[in-house]
């Protein structure tokens, strides 16, 4: 039987036999002691390529989210930032919870934000307004479909948080999609931000993993509020190691999956032009909106077919390449999504 062709996340991909191999012979230690010499390379190497001093390896994206922001920011003040990104939309109100945080949300172009409209949103210093702690940046924008800030709009938000004295904090989850997309500097891209979040599990293919990255001071915090979380780790060099490997081996292919994602929207384009626009595709996400048919019935429809895709809206669905599809299996998942687009609803 054909394996399905599986659209939903860049989560789901699972590591390959060199990824393994690299986890089997991990050199390990106690993490928490600071003795994992696999972690502690892998930390040094993101903080280098990133234009930082310090890294530290979470479980989970959110986590090294929730430590930035609890390191950076103020408790009982707010972060501004773009109206559907990730750590609003996505994080189960994490950032009350855990940072102790608000926020006040700016809509921006695809989830990008546009740095004259967020100093227009920073309050009055002053009683009796909220403290303003952060401005807090997505990259790339996960319901903007994978748009790409740059460093041009990163440096402009930057310059805003300097004026005002506050961090700029980025969120980039799939910030290895968009220095594949522009081939910016990583150091300059990962400097444009005070501190920031990247992740390995999405397009890099490890099974586990995020790293908060920053100033040694910012990240010593992190460290602390990381274990108050949960999330201090014993022999986790096995996890970093992957990481280690998705690191060397696929960050140039990212650019496969950005190929793979336009062609996807180019075929859906030729057969049903008012669903899909394929100038908003640069990454590895698209959105294809459904016309009439719920975008749940279309989602079921297409699973029978072997096609799994994620339903984000009544009439809206979510696709994301990675390295577990190919060309051919993304052609396949565009001739399945023209039939779809096609038929009737049922209801």
């Amino acid at each position: 039987m054909t394996a399905p062709v599986d659209l939903r996340s860049d989560t789901v991909t699972r590591p390959g036999s060199g990824m393994r191999q690299a986890m089997a012979t991990a050199e390990v230690g106690d993490d928490q002691y600071g003795e994992d010499p696999t972690v502690r390379a892998l930390e040094e190497e993101v903080a280098g390529l990133l234009g930082h001093e310090a890294a530290l390896l979470t479980p989970t994206g959110i986590m090294a989210t929730q430590v930035l922001l609890r390191a950076l920011v103020p408790p009982g003040s707010e972060v501004v930032c773009e109206a559907d990104a990730h750590v609003v939309a996505y994080e189960a109100g994490a950032a009350a919870i855990n940072a102790q945080v608000q926020f006040r949300t700016v809509t921006g172009d695809r989830g990008r934000l546009d740095a004259d409209r967020v100093r227009d949103a920073l309050r009055p210093v002053g009683f009796p307004n909220t403290e303003v702690g952060a401005i807090s940046v997505e990259e790339t924008t996960n319901r903007g479909g994978g748009a790409v800030h740059g460093l041009a709009l990163l440096t402009a938000l930057r310059a805003v948080a300097d004026d005002r004295g506050i961090p700029l904090h980025g969120d980039g989850a799939r910030l290895w999609n968009a220095l594949a997309a522009t081939g910016e500097d990583p150091a300059a891209v990962g400097g444009s931000c005070t501190a920031l979040s990247v992740c390995l599990s999405k397009g890099l293919g490890a099974p586990v993993g995020s790293l908060a990255v920053g100033p040694a001071e910012v990240i010593a915090d992190a460290r602390l509020w990381r274990r108050r979380f949960g999330g201090a780790m014993r022999q986790a060099g096995i996890l970093a190691a992957a990481g280690r490997y998705a690191l060397a081996h696929h960050r140039a292919r990212l650019v496969e999956d950005h190929a793979n994602a336009r062609s996807i929207t180019e075929r859906v384009a030729d057969a049903h032009g008012d669903l899909v626009d394929p100038a908003t595709v640069t990454t590895n996400i698209l959105y294809v909106r459904t016309g009439t048919r719920p975008a749940t019935e279309v989602a079921a429809e297409l699973a029978e077919a072997g096609v799994l895709v994620g339903a984000f809206g009544p009439h809206l669905l979510r696709l994301v390449t990675h390295l577990d599809v190919d060309a051919a299996a993304c052609h396949r998942a565009a001739e399945a999504l023209v039939a779809a687009l096609a038929q009737p609803s049922a209801r």
